[in-house]
């Protein structure tokens, strides 16, 4: 008598995968790439899987199915992937030094920075702290550059602040003088 009834794991397919001709998948495929993707609606926070069928005028199913059997992944593991890449052409990015995880997850399109924070381990292996830390080790040029470019914006602002206090200064002047000339031509009437 066997101690274990052991069976081995028939694979299970989803029948309406079936059910999406390979034309329709195809085209399904190119639609659903360029709404995400190109038009940059991984960034929209509540952008998901029903409102993106109904920008392309199908079911939610269809949807499924084609980010299944064509990226090999679910729906909310497809959309993150280019969140998460984004996130890390930030992350590397000298003009996005100054922002913290929290406004990078936000600007990606996460909800949350647990969320945000979960699916770049998931596919990076590291935090996205981590991530900068160690491409500005390897990099040290880049955060010279953003340390260089911050000290000319300073002296930028500092330059047009004077500009418009010496403005100021002038129109003040300019008013004074013509309130004293006004007052000059009351007195001299009167």
């Amino acid at each position: 008598m066997a101690k274990y009834n052991i069976v081995e794991k028939k694979e299970k397919t989803a029948a309406y995968r079936n059910m999406v001709s390979a034309q329709v998948m195809d085209d399904l495929e190119e639609r659903i790439h360029h709404l995400i993707y190109t038009q940059k609606r991984f960034r929209d926070k509540k952008y998901s899987a029903k409102r993106l069928a109904e920008d392309l005028g199908t079911n939610t199913r269809y949807i499924s199915a084609v980010v299944n059997v064509k990226f090999h992944m679910n729906y909310t593991s497809f959309v993150n992937s280019f969140r998460v890449n984004e996130a890390m052409n930030m992350l590397t990015d000298s003009r996005y030094l100054k922002m913290n995880m929290e406004d990078i997850s936000d600007a990606v399109g996460f909800a949350n920075r647990q969320s945000f924070y979960a699916a770049f381990y998931k596919m990076t292996g590291k935090t996205p702290r981590d991530y900068r830390q160690e491409f500005l080790r390897r990099h040290p040029e880049v955060l010279e550059a953003a340390k260089e470019k911050e000290k000319k914006e300073k002296r930028l602002a500092a330059k047009k602040a004077r500009a418009k206090a010496r403005e100021k200064a002038k129109e003040e002047k300019a008013k004074a003088k013509a309130k004293a000339k006004e007052k000059a031509t009351k007195k001299k009437d009167a």
